[in-house]
């Protein structure tokens, strides 16, 4: 296998989150600037930042009114270009976020378009009302209400997948798959390397705008005829003739059939894939807004059938657990009372060492947890704010709509790094645009670096082992214990002429303490004197000789390695 960037780890900064130089309450370039060494520290290979375009921000930067200029609330284009250069200095890549599903409504190209410009208007999907003067369909924005938003003075709705100020773009246009294009080259000549595209499945929408009576559109406008085919061309326009270059698109509700198509490293469209279905095995009848527990034997089968899908096509996944749009993990699928410090180590050991290029959202390799606000004027994201509104209208009482966002908000994400036990948590000399956790007091940077046995080095050691064992970075994966009810484990095999390495990881994903049966396991692992231990979250493992067993502990994680020549 030839893939440059599968021993790679990519670290997702939140540019409004990570640090604030200047004391204005919002982090900037020059704040990721002043903590680059932390990052060389850790030892990632490239930092993706968040939307960091002009923009009005009601949506948090995702609606770009600019896509050639830096938003001044980041600092200034000089800024963005030191941070790349001084990036650079550390062997770390610069990886920018694309928002070309959409634009706001604030973009020169919108406002040209509702001023009466026809070129301008063919940019978007303007459609004319039916005949009763309803909207085209019934189609739902995915941040509430109808989709379609009415221009009286044109006669025309347009369409908003996402916020009302939020334009889809019309793909259709070889003018604006050009001026996408143009866009990529244009940050390239400022040395940026990395792209991910924001919902790039939903860029080719029908022929057609029809009703969905069983849901919300969503099956008629994700991964649509030409989703491929716009890939190859932006490919060919633009990222595609620099060899360093690494994509990946952010996949909403799509298939494993398609990012298969559109991951495969023959079909030059892009590097990798993410999607998310394995972040909804907590969500009640697969809906965000109704709480349930983890469904751990779906979280083992999503997580196991896109390995196995993927690996099969020889296509490249995004590992991950948390980002912007998505609560923390250890207050998720860990426990952030009693076993916070060993539950991020397992789910940190359980993603790293899978197959796929691993992604550490700010904070995670701290074990930030969620923010667990208590009333709604903390709360800044749009969708949670429109959601509360609805789920009051819904007849649900504050005190559950609370519960819910204090469990699924964006804003769990998006709450400053925490760097110390400081007034403002070293984030800023001032109050931030979103409050601080109480939990930073204990939870923070410097205590992190302190502890020789912190959450921080573990993630330290996993970056460094998959740079070191390419068993982690190349080898095959399969499931192991799959009907297990509370056991995440799976084989890694490589093999290179007569040298193979093959890696057990075991991951007890609970409160109680699990028995294995190593005989049950593997039949090689029988000689347990011939396996070395690569990781541990424990300071131990017990394990049994005379009856072969090993004892797994409340969130224990441990990876085997056996070397043969």
């Amino acid at each position: 296998m030839n893939r440059s960037y599968s021993q790679k780890v990519i670290y997702q900064i939140y540019p409004k989150s990570f640090c604030d130089s200047n004391g204005d309450g919002i982090g900037d370039f020059q704040g990721i600037i002043s903590k680059l060494d932390y990052l060389a520290t850790l030892g990632i290979d490239c930092i993706w930042l968040n939307a960091c375009f002009e923009s009005p921000q009601r949506d948090n930067g995702y609606d770009v009114s600019d896509y050639y200029k830096i938003d001044p609330d980041f600092g200034t284009m000089d800024d963005f270009e030191l941070l790349c250069i001084e990036a650079k200095t550390r062997g770390i890549d610069i990886m920018l976020d694309m928002v070309f599903n959409h634009t706001s409504t604030e973009h020169e190209w919108f406002q040209k378009a509702i001023n009466g410009d026809k070129d301008y208007q063919n940019y978007y999907l303007f459609l004319p009302p039916n005949k009763d003067g309803s909207a085209p369909s019934n189609w739902h924005s995915k941040f509430g209400g109808s989709a379609w938003e009415f221009v009286p003075d044109l006669n025309l709705y347009y369409l908003h997948l996402f916020d009302v100020t939020q334009a889809d773009l019309n793909w259709n246009q070889t003018s604006v798959r050009q001026e996408m294009a143009n866009i990529v080259n244009f940050w390239q000549q400022k040395g940026v390397n990395g792209f991910r595209f924001d919902v790039i499945n939903l860029i080719s929408k029908p022929e057609t705008f029809e009703n969905d009576d069983i849901g919300d559109g969503r099956r008629f406008y994700t991964d649509g005829p030409k989703v491929s085919e716009y890939l190859r061309e932006l490919n060919l326009n633009s990222f595609g003739k620099n060899p360093n270059a690494l994509t990946v698109g952010e996949m909403s509700s799509t298939t494993l059939e398609k990012c298969v198509q559109y991951a495969n490293s023959s079909q030059d469209q892009l590097s990798m894939v993410f999607n998310f279905h394995h972040l909804k095995v907590d969500y009640a009848n697969n809906n965000k807004w109704i709480l349930a527990d983890l469904d751990f034997k779906l979280l083992k089968s999503i997580l196991f059938e896109w390995q196995l899908g993927m690996q099969h096509a020889n296509a490249w996944m995004a590992l991950f657990w948390c980002n912007h749009d998505q609560p923390r993990v250890v207050s998720r699928f860990g426990n952030d009372k009693e076993y916070r410090k060993q539950s991020a180590k397992m789910l940190a050991t359980t993603l790293h060492l899978m197959r796929g290029t691993p992604y550490i959202y700010q904070g995670e390799e701290i074990g930030m947890g969620n923010a667990y606000f208590d009333d709604i004027s903390y709360y800044r994201d749009v969708e949670s704010l429109n959601y509360f509104d609805i789920l009051k209208q819904q007849g649900r009482s504050e005190s559950d709509i609370l519960a819910v966002l204090g469990a699924r908000s964006r804003d769990n994400a998006r709450t400053p790094i925490v760097w110390d036990n400081s007034l403002f948590s070293g984030f800023s000399t001032q109050q931030p645009w979103i409050d601080i956790p109480n939990e930073a007091k204990f939870i923070n940077v410097e205590a992190n670096l302190q502890d020789k046995d912190s959450i921080f080095y573990h993630y330290q050691t996993l970056i460094k082992l998959r740079k070191t064992y390419p068993v982690i970075a190349e080898g095959a994966i399969k499931p192991l214990m799959f009907e297990h009810d509370s056991i995440f484990a799976y084989q890694r095999d490589w093999t290179q002429g007569q040298k193979t390495q093959t890696l057990i990881v075991l991951n007890n994903f609970f409160s109680t303490e699990i028995t294995v049966d190593l005989n049950e396991l593997l039949t090689q692992l029988i000689d347990f004197s011939s396996w070395k231990i690569i990781t541990n979250n424990y300071p131990d493992l017990s394990v049994n000789d005379q009856s072969n067993t090993l004892l797994l502990q409340p969130y224990q994680s441990v990876a085997l390695l056996k070397t043969t020549d």
